[in-house]
């Protein structure tokens, strides 16, 4: 107890001095549901709110029409930096193609992070509006550009349309990063009308079951995330804020909106399913699969909206530099580092990724090398409870044969007899006789599982291992396409079942388990990560180690005889 107290201690400190949050954002309204329609369905609706409609001020009258601003031509813009090269187009005044430059697709090219499959139900940054002719209508227009050809970041980009009543205005800044700033504007009949900036529907990465199957909306409010996986997530919900980000995101990649004024932002989501060819390379019509897709637009209920979009991977440093709004103009609120979902043991896995990331960078260039190594590194270091675990369960098998002759003789009682309460007394004196805890071999397990889980939540969640190669492993972070993992794992699992004395199971069950254990774990392993089939091996590889030393030890040498001797009984 002594070992966990202070683990536990080191680990806090570790995260109040090393690893500390930012501050918390406002307190978090109770998000309200309309049934909207989803934009990117294209499904009707007729009207938006009216609280989301403002009038004309100075209580005049609306205007009835505005000068037309429409494009002759459909026309391309190009904008740049070292992470991005997004393809704007003015029609729709919306993004054709979204790369990032530092990261490649399955078959090597640099990723689009635009999904071509999806790029039907709506394209990046066109507008959602409640009203469906609207939303058509400025979603299709051609709009007029400030400039054509391509921009370096940093640099601007406007688009204008008006025509009839209704006119339209969309401003991006571009930077040196991965975020861009957005503002937009939509007026109809002199009203302002509330239009979101859309993320309407997956992301370019996703190619998979898996990778669909990773997809979810979340968002963050008064410091805390919630993450809606897709069985969740309902098409043309609206969500009220406060929001201090929100979108969509999948295993890797994320596009999340900042809103300048977080208590005034709204998220509507997305929900819809694509069709794709089974086998992309060879396309049949005949033979393909569905998936969902799901997206997000975010905005401000005021009508017009001022944001920032993060459209990039979920890398801890990257998130980190990324700061969200407290209040309208003031970026203090939370980083992005909640993006990455480290799962219920995020207190351990986190710092467990930064010393990966440290063991990768300054002492393995190979992240597959590293894992063996932190793998190694934390066995030993939890070796010592693996002793006294291991000691306590072959001592506990040690006194099977006494436990049961003392159940035999006061088995005749009835469980609620006072007789049962003597026969408990004589348990507890045969362990104290023999100096044995039965706790023992719990305690040490349950100070090892909070490490093996969060060991294996960020392994899953590290973008880093996305692609890396590793011996015959193309990418660590998908499983192995030629099933040897899932092989060495059934083996490396059997040869454990198989070394572990266990006196007090009837031999046959024995056998039974010895078999059918590493059997369904190398059916499981099938769609684990390499990197975390990697992790497993070496785990049971060193457990095999330590469990042949044991098993060479006095006590291990006496449960083999004992179990060999119950084994002949039972032939008899």
């Amino acid at each position: 107890m002594m070992v966990f107290a202070v683990m536990i201690a080191l680990i806090i400190l570790a995260q109040v001095f090393l690893f500390k949050k930012n501050p918390l954002s406002p307190a978090t309204q109770k998000p309200a549901e309309t049934t909207q329609s989803n934009p990117a369905a294209a499904q009707s609706t007729t009207s938006a709110p009216a609280a989301e409609m403002s009038s004309q001020p100075n209580g005049g009258a609306p205007k009835a029409a505005v000068a037309a601003k429409v494009a002759s031509q459909e026309v391309e813009t190009t904008v740049e930096n070292d992470f991005y090269r997004i393809v704007f187009t003015n029609k729709g005044a919306q993004v054709k193609s979204w790369v990032l430059k530092k990261f490649k697709d399955d078959d090597g090219n640099p990723l689009d992070l635009v999904n071509k499959d999806a790029s039907k139900l709506g394209l990046p940054l066109s507008l959602y509006t409640y009203d469906e002719n609207l939303r058509n209508q400025i979603n299709s227009a051609l709009y007029v550009a400030s400039a054509g050809g391509s921009i370096t970041a940093p640099g601007e980009l406007t688009y204008e349309y008006a025509n009839g009543d209704t006119s339209v205005s969309k401003t991006f800044q571009f930077g040196g990063t991965y975020v861009i700033s957005v503002e937009t504007e939509v007026t109809q009949a002199g009203r302002v009308v509330a239009a979101y900036p859309m993320w309407p529907a997956g992301l370019g990465d996703e190619s998979s079951a898996p990778s669909y199957a990773s997809q979810k909306i979340e968002y963050m409010a008064d410091g805390k995330v919630e993450r809606l996986a897709a069985k969740k997530v309902s098409g043309g919900n609206t969500l009220r804020g406060p929001f201090n980000w929100a979108g969509p995101q999948d295993q890797f990649f994320a596009a999340i909106f900042l809103p300048d004024n977080p208590d005034t932002a709204a998220m509507v989501t997305f929900h819809n399913s694509i069709s794709v060819p089974k086998d992309p390379k060879k396309p049949d019509p005949n033979n393909v699969v569905k998936y969902d897709v799901l997206g997000a637009a975010v905005g401000d209920t005021s009508g017009v909206t001022k944001l920032r979009l993060f459209v990039g991977p979920k890398t801890l440093n990257v998130l980190e530099s990324v700061r969200s709004n407290s209040a309208p103009g003031q970026m203090t609120g939370p980083d992005l580092r909640d993006v990455v979902d480290f799962g219920f043991f995020s207190l351990i896995a986190r710092p467990l990724f930064l010393w990966l990331k440290w063991t990768h960078e300054h002492m393995a260039s190979n992240w597959g090398v590293s894992i063996i190594i932190l793998t190694i590194v934390i066995n030993l270091a939890l070796l010592p409870l693996r002793i006294v675990s291991m000691k306590s369960a072959l001592k506990m098998q040690k006194l099977q044969p006494q436990m049961k002759a003392i159940q035999e003789r006061y088995k005749k009682y009835p469980m609620r007899d006072p007789k049962r309460q003597e026969m408990n007394a004589e348990i507890s004196e045969l362990y104290k006789q023999e100096g044995v805890n039965p706790a023992g071999g719990c305690l040490p397990l349950i100070i090892q599982m909070p490490f093996l889980f969060a060991f294996y939540s960020m392994l899953a969640n590290a973008i880093d291992l996305r692609q890396a190669p590793f011996l015959w492993l193309h990418d660590l972070s998908s499983p192995d396409k030629l099933f040897i993992m899932p092989v060495i794992i059934v083996v490396s699992t059997y040869l454990m079942q198989k070394m572990t004395p266990s006196s007090g199971i009837d031999p046959k069950q024995q056998q039974m388990m010895t078999l059918m254990m590493p059997l369904m774990i190398g059916w499981f392993s099938f769609s684990l990560p390499s990197g975390l089939s990697v992790y497993w091996t070496v785990g049971n590889i060193i457990g095999i180690a330590q469990q042949y030393i044991m098993n060479r030890t006095g006590l291990g040498r006496e449960m083999r005889e004992e179990m060999e001797k119950r084994a002949r009984k039972k032939a008899k």
